[in-house]
Formats: C-alpha cells, sequence, structure tokens
C-alpha cells in the first residue's frame, strides 16, 4: 500500500509540475485549476504514504535519507500549498513543484534498508527536533523560490522587458512579504528545534552541544537567517538583498542537509 502510494504521489506531482510550467507559458484559469488539484492530490497520496509507512514502521519515518527527502518533499508542498493559497501565486510552483519532485524522485532512487531503531532515536526530542527542523526548512525552501523569482522580476523592471512571465510574476511588493512571511514562520521553528535537538543530545550523549558538523552548520544557518530577520527588522534589509540572502541561506540548508552526517543521529 506504502508503494502503490508513492508511485500515485509521483505521477500526480509529475502531472503538476508540468501544469505549473505550462502556467509560464500560458495564463488559464483552467490550467491553474487543473494545477493547484493535481498538487492537492498528490499531497493527498503522499501525505497517505508517509502515514502509512510511519504506522508499519511505528515511528515516523525520518531516521535516513531516503525517508528524509521524501519528508522534506512532503513539508515543502505542504508549506507551498498554504502560501500559494493565502497569496494567490501560482507561479511560485513552477519553481518549487519542480524541486520537490526531484526530492521524491531521488529518495525513491536509493535504497536503504529498514533497520532497528537505535536507542538514540528513540526519544519523543528526536521526533519533536526533526519535525520542527523540516517545517523549518520548508518555509526557508519557500523563501528562496520567490527570492529567485524576486531577482528575475527586478531585472525585467531594470531593463524595461515587460514581456508575458514579466505579467505572469507577483510584484516585488507581495514577494517580499511572502519571504519575510516566510522567514517569521521558519526562524522561531528553526530556533526551538535547535533547542530542542540540544535536549536531545543531552539525554543521548550527555552534553547539550558536541560541535559536531551537522549541529556547527546548524547554528550557521541559524546566524544567516537571524541576521536577515535582524537587518529586515532595524535597518530594513528588504528587496535584493534579503532575497539574495534567503538564496544563500537555502544553499547553506541544502548543504547541512544533503552533506553532513550527524554522529547521533543517521
Amino acid at each position: 500500500m506504502t508503494h502503490l502510494f508513492f508511485v500515485l504521489t509521483v505521477a500526480l506531482y509529475g502531472c503538476a509540475t508540468v501544469a505549473y510550467l505550462a502556467c509560464l507559458a500560458r495564463t488559464s484559469p483552467i490550467l491553474t485549476r487543473w494545477a493547484t488539484n493535481l498538487l492537492a492530490a498528490g499531497f493527498a497520496a503522499h501525505l497517505l504514504s508517509t502515514i502509512h509507512l510511519a504506522n508499519k514502521m511505528k515511528y515516523l519515518p525520518l531516521t535516513n535519507m531516503q525517508e528524509s527527502l521524501s519528508f522534506f518533499s512532503l513539508t515543502i508542498i505542504g508549506a507551498f500549498i498554504f502560501f500559494e493559497r493565502k497569496y494567490k501565486v501560482t507561479t511560485l510552483g513552477s519553481f518549487i513543484v519542480p524541486l520537490a519532485l526531484m526530492m521524491l524522485i531521488a529518495s525513491s532512487s536509493l535504497h536503504e534498508q529498514a533497520r532497528q531503531l537505535s536507542p538514540v532515536l528513540q526519544s519523543n526530542w528526536f521526533w519533536f527536533h526533526a519535525l520542527l527542523a523540516f517545517c523549518s526548512y520548508a518555509c526557508f525552501t519557500i523563501a528562496a523560490g520567490v527570492g529567485v523569482m524576486y531577482l528575475i522580476q527586478r531585472y525585467f523592471l531594470k531593463k524595461k522587458q515587460f514581456g508575458a512571465l514579466f505579467q505572469k510574476l507577483p510584484s516585488l511588493e507581495t514577494m517580499d512579504e511572502i519571504s519575510y512571511r516566510c522567514l517569521t514562520f521558519g526562524f522561531p521553528l528553526l530556533t526551538i528545534a535547535i533547542i530542542s535537538g540540544s535536549i536531545w543530545s543531552e539525554k543521548a550523549v550527555g552534553s547539550y552541544w558536541v560541535w559536531d558538523r551537522k549541529q556547527t552548520w546548524s547554528l550557521v544557518i541559524w546566524l544567516i537567517y537571524a541576521a536577515l530577520l535582524h537587518g529586515r527588522l532595524t535597518i530594513g534589509w528588504r528587496g535584493k538583498r534579503a532575497a539574495i540572502l534567503s538564496i544563500i541561506g537555502f544553499i547553506v540548508v541544502l548543504f547541512t542537509f544533503l552533506g553532513m552526517k550527524h554522529s547521533i543521529t543517521w
């Protein structure tokens, strides 16, 4: 059943990706409705797949890269659906949905064997920490996608190129507002995730902070987004500077997520 839901999810996300990309070429209420409905159906199938797998394993599937990539994809789509419906930014799907689809396909290419859950991971603090971290990363992914769109739209305005793509992208003000909302959601979630991770670390190895690579880079991520939030609130960092820093922050998130092994997790 889990595999069936997974295959259905990939198919629906694939169709939604095509529909969202088509929205960049042609403005059509019917096409937009198809894109959003396909994505919503894919998200439902993805959620059912994750729930079924969690029920079978008796824990949230976040203990290896295969499971984590799939869950990351799920949280990205969930965050995107929220912001799309709140701000009516269909074109954002052309930048976000393909990324989530690639993560899901990448997870399916990995074949990591199910294993006995280690005592270190049998802690509610771990699940709380991991869930909040993924939700914060999803918010930062949306902010990065908006940042890319902002830079494209700003380029068009600077060059006075008001073509079809320019007309389809949201206004700079709308994109800046979405980026700020992503930051105000994602940064507190990341902060609580780091605190809960420290508590989990203390219970697992007897120290709140062990300065391994993943903890260190998590702190780097926190500092980047703390600087961005501080800059926005105190000295008015907006526009191009905020967009670039959001993209840099997301690159560091991906580097930490894909390139770092945690000494007491996986």
